[in-house]
């Protein structure tokens, strides 16, 4: 297996952005992480995309993203109908292959101009859940319900996690939400869908994320403390809510055991849990000691959620604490479909300071 580093990671985020169309959100992102990754355009062997033709609300809407990166000079070029964290993992496994040795993935949406709770539905079981309609939240509710009678806890666990979630946005760029609230404060807000608040579910924000990969050499040339990718794996469970434990995520589990998650310190985890009780699902899948380790530093997807970039800049807000040197080895995640049905796991480590 060939060595792999994140090099580089730019994010834009805002609650809604009237002014801008797609490209025009991308543009500035791609050009940061470029800039980071100290790689002129022409050293890029390969570009993936991940997006959600659904949010745009029309057919190969992805395709005039790849405007953002520039006609020339001409480009290798894949797409992901899926969060971009997707479009890493090809690019990834293009990279294995040994015909790259670099590769520009990012995500993008402009979720404000639709209804996410509706959309997010389209991609439930078309036969027994999409006739009922049932709103993320509304499954996500199903499973936090189901979670916390399991493990005889109450909605005061849920209100540390968002609490916690809002105090560690207060130093993120993108973060759309954030604030030094008290548990009190939020459990005196009523309840959206029982027994998840408003501060239990994610925030939709506008905006772009984006890495560059670089392999063996290469990374060490253009990164003074790159972000390797010890281990990557995603699994997948039956999207027919029914044929599941919602109190377990054994994909998660699964990916995360493949990808060595497991097998050292952990030191930050950036999860994708776009509810607060997924923080507690995820957690136990991962065998995470919520005490010893840095969970969701950033905020995560509870203070802004690109949807089609939130997953990827799990990764990359991994990578940015092991390119700075506060983290050594580190877990992102990432995930899609309802009540946490596909799930990726990657390890990220850095070398030892000289």
């Amino acid at each position: 297996m060939r060595d792999v580093a994140v090099v580089s990671f730019a994010a834009s985020g805002v609650a809604r952005e009237t002014e801008s169309n797609e490209i025009e959100l991308i543009v500035p992102v791609l050009a940061e992480a470029m800039a980071q990754s100290g790689l002129q355009k022409s050293e890029i062997d390969f570009v993936c995309s991940g997006s959600l033709d659904y949010l745009f609300g029309g057919p190969f809407a992805f395709v005039a993203g790849v405007d953002a990166v520039g006609a020339v000079p001409p480009i290798r070029e894949s797409h992901v109908e899926m969060d971009a964290a997707w479009a890493l993992y090809e690019a990834w496994t293009y990279i294995q292959t040994g015909e790259i040795d670099t590769a520009l993935i990012y995500g993008f949406s402009k979720s404000s101009i639709g209804d996410v709770q509706e959309i997010l539905t389209l991609q439930t079981d078309p036969y027994n859940t999409l006739p009922l309609w049932p709103s993320a939240t509304d499954m996500a509710a199903l499973q936090a319900r189901a979670y916390l009678e399991a493990n005889d806890l109450d909605a005061r666990v849920l209100a540390e996690i968002a609490a916690r979630s809002q105090r560690n946005a207060m130093g993120n760029a993108c973060a759309v939400r954030s604030g030094d609230v008290t548990i009190e404060q939020l459990l005196a807000a009523p309840k959206v869908a029982d027994p998840l608040r408003e501060s239990d579910v994610f925030v939709t924000s506008d905006g772009a994320a984006a890495i560059v990969l670089a392999a063996d050499d290469v990374a060490r040339r253009v990164c003074r403390r790159p972000a390797w990718i010890r281990g990557i794996e995603h699994r997948i469970e039956a999207h027919n809510l029914g044929l599941r434990d919602l109190t377990r995520s054994e994909s998660t589990a699964t990916a995360g055991a493949a990808a060595g998650a497991l097998s050292g310190k952990v030191d930050i985890a950036e999860l994708h849990a776009q509810f607060s009780h997924e923080i507690l699902v995820l957690s136990d899948a991962l065998g995470l000691d919520p005490i010893a380790t840095s969970i969701n530093p950033s905020g995560g997807p509870l203070a802004g959620n690109c949807l089609m970039a939130a997953g990827l800049s799990r990764i990359g807000e991994v990578a940015m604490r092991i390119f700075a040197g506060t983290a050594d080895r580190g877990i992102a995640h990432a995930t899609s479909g309802p009540c946490l049905q596909q799930n990726m796991v990657a390890v990220l480590e850095g070398e030892a300071h000289g």
